[in-house]
């Protein structure tokens, strides 16, 4: 018997990569248009957790049969969500923001299953970063490598030398908690 193929409900080249890290291989890569905006009130945990699950559920309704991953990752500072950097006074400002402090990173994860289940899970990682200094800001700036980037930055790049310390998924960071997703789909029957 084949198995159920698996769609992966996001744009993120990050997260392709990732799957592929840990040998899954998606057979297809279909962004979900969807509304991102914070709901009022919205703490960035839930705001991520429903992403995840609005995308796993927008493209599996076109693809019955087909095991969907959902997942959405958050910056957060507090309750504050830090929003994608794609400007320069954007990275600036985000930058600013977890200069010298504990920030979290939220991923949600939804798999929509071919049964029509939906499993979820959220992965929290604490990140310090060192206190930047205006030279340090305008250097990452001027690298570019934040372009697109959720609090305006990458863990895996250039930024890394400013990173104090990290608790929790590596992975996480960097758009997709390998273990957690690793497990889901497991968990789910979804075999590639």
């Amino acid at each position: 018997m084949q198995a159920a193929p698996l769609i992966l409900a996001s744009a993120s080249p990050r997260r392709k990569a990732l799957l592929e890290q840990i040998d899954v291989r998606p057979s297809a890569v279909i962004a979900a248009d969807i509304d991102e905006t914070p709901l009022k009130g919205e703490l960035p945990k839930d705001h991520a957790l429903r992403l995840a699950q609005e995308k796993a559920a927008t493209v599996a309704a076109a693809h019955p049969g087909s095991f969907v991953l959902g997942a959405d990752t958050v910056v957060a500072c507090g309750r504050r969500i830090l929003p994608k950097a794609n400007d320069e006074k954007t990275a600036r400002a985000c930058l600013m923001l977890i200069s010298g402090r504990a920030h979290r990173v939220y991923s949600g994860l939804a798999l929509a299953t071919p049964d029509k289940n939906v499993l979820t899970r959220i992965v929290e990682t604490r990140v310090k970063v060192r206190r930047l200094d205006r030279q340090a800001v305008e250097e990452y700036v001027s690298s570019g490598e934040w372009k697109g980037k959720a609090g305006g930055y990458a863990v895996q790049g250039l930024f890394a030398k400013h990173v104090v310390s990290l608790a929790g998924s590596y992975s996480n960071v960097v758009g997709l908690p390998l273990y957690e997703t690793a497990n889901l789909l497991a968990g789910a029957g979804w075999r590639s």
